[in-house]
């Protein structure tokens, strides 16, 4: 049985009848435009890797905020309005244009001295412009809900772009407010204007189909573990094949496997059952939950785990400072813990295995500080392959609540 045939949820039970739908799968040109914005984790992994600091982080994850609020988008939009004609492929080509021109400007975004900022703004700007255009073609004039607050997001950035310090970071953080303001409005605004109930707007935002949807953010997410290959390479650069390197090579790149296998064995096909299980008028709200909160921080893990990875790799036998040691055992913890939040939206269980790993993997930075980083790399694979055997021995079939009716619950 297919994701798009599976049982309806109905009064949070699964209906003995299927509710019909239509098989809809990635296309390419959606897996191009995901390689494109998967460049600007390649360059956030840059910008980390460069300026290890504390300081860094925090505006690395407000970058990464801005820009995968409006993948987001582009995820939905194309689940409603597949690339299917050359009008909506031109403007599929334009958006990607717009989101390759932030991702140039990462590097220097936040220096007073260029015009990155700002150029950053205004690609930002022209890539919620095509979203819109794009987004009347299923809600119609509605769109004026998501464009008005995606574009003042967007034009606050450019704004941070043209001053520096602490009105800069503001300027950040209230284009994330007005983001995450923009569902409510979305929602809610509507229904006030043309008088239709709530649940009927909550239904006609919640018609995703479960099989692209799911399969598009996990397309996106093993491209960015492509990162930390790329990692690996760069890392090692021209340094001799001794036997420490080779084995530190390995060990990253068993640690990404480790990743992979902690999402993709049991937790994609679990989400796809849980979309296809779950209501039209909640399955909106589960997106938001599952696939913005939690999400975000599994792909900023990823990043942090690629720069730290390029960091390490050339002091394999060595003691590493504090900052690559940090970025290691960060983003695997980053992952882990955006993986628990995933899990739990989607009701996906067990969760404790995962949980309990996060301190863990926190803890290895110690390893990497006052051991190396050979000693840190074995004993993050080790962490996670303890923890996901522990869990396929004690919980050999992770169970996936019955209960549609809770499925939006954390909304």
């Amino acid at each position: 049985m297919t994701p798009e045939t599976a049982p309806a949820a109905r009064d949070g039970k699964i209906s003995d009848e299927a509710e019909p739908a239509v098989t809809q799968r990635v296309t390419s040109l959606e897996l191009f435009f995901d390689l494109v914005f998967v460049y600007t984790l390649t360059q956030l992994t840059v910008l980390i890797a460069h300026h290890l600091s504390w300081a860094t982080a925090a505006r690395v994850v407000l970058l990464f905020m801005v820009l995968y609020w409006m993948y987001s988008a582009y995820a939905y939009l194309t689940n409603q309005v597949p690339p299917d004609r050359p009008s909506r492929r031109l403007l599929m080509l334009l958006g990607m244009a717009a989101f390759l021109v932030c991702a140039l400007s990462i590097p220097h975004v936040f220096d007073p001295h260029t015009n990155a900022g700002v150029v950053f703004g205004l690609g930002l700007l022209l890539v919620v412009l095509v979203h819109s255009v794009l987004y009347t073609r299923s809600h119609g004039t509605d769109v004026i809900w998501y464009a008005v607050p995606n574009s003042l997001a967007a034009l606050a950035v450019t704004g941070a772009g043209l001053t520096s310090g602490l009105p800069a970071d503001g300027l950040w953080v209230l284009a994330i407010v007005l983001q995450f303001a923009t569902p409510r409005l979305a929602e809610y605004g509507p229904s006030r204007r043309s008088g239709r109930p709530s649940a009927e707007l909550r239904s006609q935002m919640g018609k995703l189909h479960p099989g692209h949807f799911v399969e598009r953010h996990g397309l996106l997410l093993i491209v960015s573990f492509g990162e930390s290959v790329v990692a690996i390479g760069v890392g090692i650069g021209d340094l001799p094949f001794t036997a420490d390197v080779l084995t530190g090579a390995f060990l990253a790149l068993a640690l990404a496997g480790a990743l992979w296998w902690t999402y993709f064995v049991r937790d994609e096909g679990g989400a796809e059952r849980r979309f296809a299980a779950t209501p039209a008028d909640r399955r909106w709200w589960l997106a938001m939950t599952a696939y913005y909160y939690a999400f975000l921080p599994m792909l900023l893990g990823v990043a942090f785990l690629a720069a730290g990875i390029k960091k390490s790799l050339g002091h394999i036998g060595e003691h590493l400072d504090a900052g690559p040691a940090l970025a290691l055992a960060g983003g695997v913890a980053l992952f882990l813990a955006g993986d628990v939040a995933f899990r739990a939206a989607m009701r996906l269980f067990p969760l404790g295995f995962r949980a309990l790993a996060v301190p863990v993997v926190l803890a290895t930075a110690l390893l990497g500080i006052y051991g190396s980083a050979l000693l840190q790399l074995l004993v993050l694979v080790v962490s996670l392959v303890v923890m996901l055997a522990a869990e396929a021995r004690w919980s050999p079939r992770a169970s996936v609540v019955e209960d549609a009716g809770t499925a939006g619950g954390l909304a």
